[in-house]
């Protein structure tokens, strides 16, 4: 209940948790073993509004702040982190088109992506480069009216089902960073094919993929903002992406620190409900304990952000703390939910699946606490 939020908030957060139990609570587990969350889906979302809803209502959007958009995040993440590509698309994919893009490529790209007609990737890392981003390999050489593309990416959220994906990519080989460009290449783009749906240890519903480009033949008009300047916009919209992953990861602290409270309850042992025990109230006391503790950082960085604020340093304190936490309390409660918490029909199992790579993906932790030493002067 952080400080930007409102009663339209309340309103907005109401509508989508009455929606998601309707229309993914009961669908999720059968997302999970097809291994994809279904276009329909997509496309509802986008009727009711819960697509990209900061987008200017002149490309059909809401124009609301990004306190709605923190909402989605949160109430996706109750029904499970298979359904973190949509928070992808809202929140980290698209705005580089709302922030870079021309009026014809907004016009394009945008009022598709608020409707469900499309669903956006975003291609950084590489079979060798992955929180290194300056030593992309896919290059992309200017041809005429168009950019040749070469390489191959990997661990691409959205991948199989994406329509759109922005290609981080090398436009000057020799330039480093300075070198790098950002390209949007759509689903039927000569000499770009997606590879095999990746099978991971957790978020199955995800999907996740491969992308190949061979001699791949991008329209020049496809260039996002100016040539070479891509690494500085990825800078630009991290903090976003790394505030966002916070949020979630809050979220699903809180999940999991709800089903284990109610199972400790329930659960008897000796006669008695485990909640009664000793031990078990010191565990569940220190979960909630940092887990408030981070739900009043990660709000008053939201309030911030909100407010226009460069707060790399505390974003990226609170994406490593925040997923660090994630594996301490899903090892934790599935302790706590013993022989149980093995079993795939408890949704602790499942929560312990899917939040072992928080701490890897949109920079390690590593190279966040790398970040906030380095903003320290040291």
């Amino acid at each position: 209940m952080g400080a930007y939020v409102t009663e339209t908030h309340h309103i907005f957060r109401q509508s989508l948790r009455k929606f998601l139990e309707a229309e993914a609570v009961p669908f999720f587990q059968q997302w999970e073993e097809d291994k994809q969350v279904p276009r329909s889906f997509w496309e509802k979302m986008g009727e009711e509004g819960f697509l990209c809803p900061w987008v200017d209502e002149s490309y059909g959007g809401l124009n609301a702040d990004f306190g709605y958009s923190v909402i989605i995040t949160e109430e996706l993440e109750r029904v499970g982190t298979g359904l973190i590509g949509i928070g992808l698309h809202n929140d980290i994919v698209m705005p580089y088109i709302g922030h870079y893009g021309t009026e014809k490529q907004k016009q394009r790209w945008l009022p598709r992506a608020v409707n469900g007609d499309i669903v956006s990737a975003i291609a950084m890392t590489e079979p060798g480069a992955g929180s290194d981003l300056a030593n992309v390999k896919t290059t992309a050489k200017r041809d005429g009216d168009f950019y040749i593309v070469n390489g191959e990416k990997t661990f691409i959220t959205n991948g199989v089902l994406s329509d759109f994906v922005i290609v981080v990519c090398k436009t000057d080989r020799f330039a480093g960073h300075k070198g790098i460009s950002l390209l949007v290449v759509e689903e039927g783009t000569e000499g770009f094919t997606k590879g095999k749906q990746l099978k991971k240890v957790g978020q199955h519903s995800q999907d996740t993929s491969e992308l190949i480009f061979d001699q791949a033949k991008v329209p020049a008009e496809n260039l996002l903002g100016e040539e070479n300047k891509g690494f500085y916009y990825l800078m630009e919209q991290l903090q976003q992406e790394r505030l966002t992953i916070a949020i979630g990861a809050i979220a699903s602290l809180e999940r999991m620190l709800e089903i284990t409270v109610d199972y400790v309850k329930e659960r008897q042992a000796f006669g008695q409900p485990i909640s009664q025990f000793q031990h078990t109230q010191f565990k569940i006391a220190e979960m909630a304990s940092e887990i408030k503790i981070g739900r009043t950082f990660v709000d008053e960085l939201i309030k911030k952000h909100m407010d226009g604020e460069q707060i790399v340093s505390e974003v990226s304190m609170a994406k490593w703390w925040t997923t660090d936490l994630l594996k301490k309390v899903a090892d934790t409660c599935m302790q706590l939910h013993g022989g149980y918490g093995y079993i795939e029909e408890y949704e602790i199992a499942r929560r312990f699946r899917d939040v072992q790579v928080a701490s890897i993906y949109a920079g390690t932790n590593e190279i966040m606490k790398g970040i906030i030493a380095k903003n320290m002067g040291l």
